[in-house]
């Protein structure tokens, strides 16, 4: 299976060390942007993976995805950048991040994954399985145990 591209937008105050995608930066079918002042893109026949959207399912291949990458009470501004009709879905499921969240002045969805978290699985019921996209990421082993447990897919 050709990978499926992937747009990511990046909040600009989003500290890289931290984002659980920088270990895809060099990858082809990834591309990166930072959102910033007056910044805006044209989501028009992309699927944005959003919390309280339907269910991605096997039928939404075809189109490329679009992940907004930044803490939960930044996501309000990167949706405002957006311009055109994407397509909403979710990741579905009762999935749990393996990612320690910890905010003191924001409750983040319990539904929230991380972005690696999020794109591994969207891509995987893409027809996508692969598992090299979490080989950087920290809490690999723990989110593979939660994602067997669970088994949405």
């Amino acid at each position: 299976m050709t990978p499926v591209p992937t747009t990511v937008i990046r909040h600009h105050k989003e500290k890289i060390r931290k984002c659980s995608l920088r270990f895809l930066h060099a990858r082809p079918e990834m591309t990166f942007l930072r959102q910033r002042e007056g910044f805006e893109f044209d989501a028009t026949g992309f699927t944005l993976l959003a919390v309280d959207a339907p269910p991605l399912s096997p039928a939404d291949a075809g189109r490329p995805l679009l992940l907004l990458d930044s803490t939960w009470r930044w996501l309000p501004q990167l949706l405002a950048c957006l311009r055109g009709e994407p397509v909403p879905r979710s990741i579905p499921g009762r999935l749990h991040t393996a990612y320690p969240r910890i905010s003191k002045v924001f409750d983040d969805p319990a539904a929230g994954l991380a972005s690696i978290e999020a794109l591994y699985v969207a891509r995987r019921i893409l027809g996508d399985d692969d598992p090299t996209l979490l080989d950087g990421y920290h809490w690999k082993d723990a989110f593979l145990a939660e994602l067997r447990a669970s088994d949405p897919l």
